[in-house]
């Protein structure tokens, strides 16, 4: 991913047991699907973000396999109640191989 930018927004960071908090992913790809011709003339390669995944502490929440029919720039939203205080990862890859990997910490009180 050339010059790739994540965002995560959660709705909160410091939550009691069992509450649901939301969290809003962004990360910035241009999504090539390999159909579009070039300045000179030959085909873009195909360059998509393949999978996004979420993991709380190793274990995941949430997950998306990709395909061409997202849009540049792929965000997700959805929701998740972690069982106590730990590390939300969230983690892109694209066809390249490239990933961005961005944690966020949820503290349980």
């Amino acid at each position: 991913m050339a010059d790739p930018r994540a965002r995560v927004r959660l709705s909160a960071t410091r939550i009691s047991p069992g509450e649901v908090i939301e969290v809003r992913a962004l990360v910035t790809h241009p999504m090539e699907t390999g159909n579009r011709t070039g300045p000179d003339g030959t085909t873009v390669p195909r360059n998509i973000v393949e999978s996004f995944r979420a993991t709380f502490d190793g274990a995941e929440v949430f997950a998306a396999d990709l395909d061409t029919a997202v849009s540049a720039n792929p965000y997700f939203q959805f929701h998740v109640a972690p069982p106590r205080s730990g590390t939300l990862t969230l983690t892109w890859r694209d066809d390249a191989g490239a990933e961005v990997q961005e944690d966020a910490a949820i503290t349980v009180t």
